[in-house]
């Protein structure tokens, strides 16, 4: 059985109220490699004035790809989560 993972990704609902194309990671609120819940803040995401909480998708171990001041367009990809069972 082969591991999958959920890819972490901007939602584009973030540039709903916004003109301008691109935003940025202002902040990841967790560590690569840490685990985290399904709904849970992991980063926030600054579209011109407004900051926009990015939630976990799935429970699992996050890999971040986007460093925290990396430009971000809409529905872009930023880390994965491994889902991880509990034993």
């Amino acid at each position: 059985m082969n591991a999958s993972f959920v890819t972490l990704k901007v939602p584009q609902e973030f540039w709903a109220l916004s003109a301008l194309p691109e935003g940025y990671i202002e902040r990841w609120l967790v560590s690569d490699g840490a685990r985290i819940e399904v709904g849970v803040p992991v980063a926030l995401v600054r579209i011109e004035g407004a900051l926009h909480r990015l939630l976990a998708p799935a429970t699992g171990k996050l890999r971040i790809d986007s460093a925290a001041n990396s430009v971000v367009d809409p529905g872009m990809p930023v880390g994965q989560i491994t889902p991880q069972l509990d034993a």
